[in-house]
């Protein structure tokens, strides 16, 4: 099981992606737990994952959220490409890339 975190400014919008990045989960045969919040959540949220992944409105945050998670657990910022046109598929891409 992987455990695949998204951060965003107020978790609305990552919610629809989430959506499509377990889809593309699905699609592979991959168990994932896939789930988004709002940055003000990231201290409850970020011992249950196994990567965090930012929302590009938020990637000034990114070496504060590294700080915070500690250097054990991969923090990358989502391209806004793939962010803006909600693809999942890339996006978990990222995501087991950088936890392989």
């Amino acid at each position: 099981m992987i455990n695949i975190l998204l951060c965003c400014s107020a978790g609305m919008s990552t919610s629809i992606l989430v959506k499509k990045m377990r889809q593309a989960a699905e699609e592979k045969g991959l168990e994932a737990e896939i789930w988004a919040i709002p940055e003000s959540e990231l201290e409850k949220n970020k011992d249950k994952a196994d990567i965090v992944l930012l929302g590009p409105q938020i990637r000034y945050a990114l070496e504060n959220v590294r700080e915070s998670v500690g250097a054990d657990k991969p923090v990358e910022v989502i391209d806004i490409r793939d962010y803006g046109t909600m693809n999942g598929k890339k996006v978990l891409e990222l995501a087991l890339s950088k936890l392989a």
